[in-house]
């Protein structure tokens, strides 16, 4: 019912044939901790598994490191620059990307597309009215899979279908990653949300998600305080490795 992660990625170095230039980065933006507004930069350094260095969406567990949005969205919606919160922000419609496409950024960034952007009440209070209709404009989530330099103006390309990919639906993510806990461990509610990619607000409602699956597996998913005294999951394995 849930087989990713199991799929692995192949060896990017033997994609080098199935590469696609697509089109090309237009702005680029950091957020770094606290800060109120995203920041743009002439270039940014990507870590592969982790994100953008300083910018605060950066997490080992997340499958939400950048967020790609494009100028059609802008032109469309009527926005002013920044209300989506994008990092990436490029020329060709994001929306036509899903998830397990792969984005090369230039020669060496390689990106994995997770999956689509949910609008949330904070873009709604950037732009009354937008959240019921913005659909996939909102922007695609991905995590980096091998590091490098991010320029403003680089060229991308895009692999289609080559990695695992997620549902855009968060339940079916929250149980993903709860059939991967190994048996004998358990994951925090807290953790569970960073890995499935919602906010810690979904926590509530993941009793009703969880009594899906079976008890056992449900089991492994505990608050911080009834699972004291016992080894938590990493999370290792569940994205795998950046790829080189």
């Amino acid at each position: 019912m849930f087989p990713f992660p199991s799929t692995p990625l192949p060896p990017l170095a033997a994609l080098h044939d199935r590469w696609q230039p697509i089109g090309s980065l237009q702005t680029l933006y950091v957020r770094a901790g606290k800060a109120p507004e995203p920041r743009s930069v002439a270039e940014a350094q990507a870590i592969g598994g982790y994100g953008l260095a300083e910018d605060r969406h950066a997490s080992l567990l997340s499958p939400r490191q950048l967020l790609i949005a494009d100028n059609g969205a802008y032109r469309r919606w009527d926005l002013a620059d920044g209300t989506l919160r994008e990092n990436l922000r490029v020329d060709f419609p994001a929306r036509g990307l899903a998830s397990g496409d792969l984005l090369r950024i230039g020669s060496d960034v390689v990106l994995w597309i997770t999956f689509v952007c949910e609008p949330c009440r904070l873009l709604e209070r950037r732009a009354p009215g937008i959240v019921a209709n913005i659909g996939r404009d909102r922007g695609m989530l991905a995590r980096v899979l091998r590091g490098g330099t991010i320029r403003r103006g680089a060229e991308i390309a895009v692999c289609r279908a080559i990695a695992p990919a997620f549902s855009d639906q968060w339940q079916q993510r929250v149980q993903q990653v709860a059939c991967a806990v190994p048996e004998g461990a358990w994951i925090s509610y807290r953790q569970l949300a960073e890995m499935a990619g919602v906010q810690t607000a979904y926590c509530r409602a993941f009793p009703k998600v969880l009594a899906q699956l079976p008890a056992p597996v449900a089991a492994r998913v505990r608050s911080q305080r009834s699972g004291a005294g016992e080894a938590p999951w990493s999370g290792a394995g569940f994205f795998g490795m950046a790829q080189d």
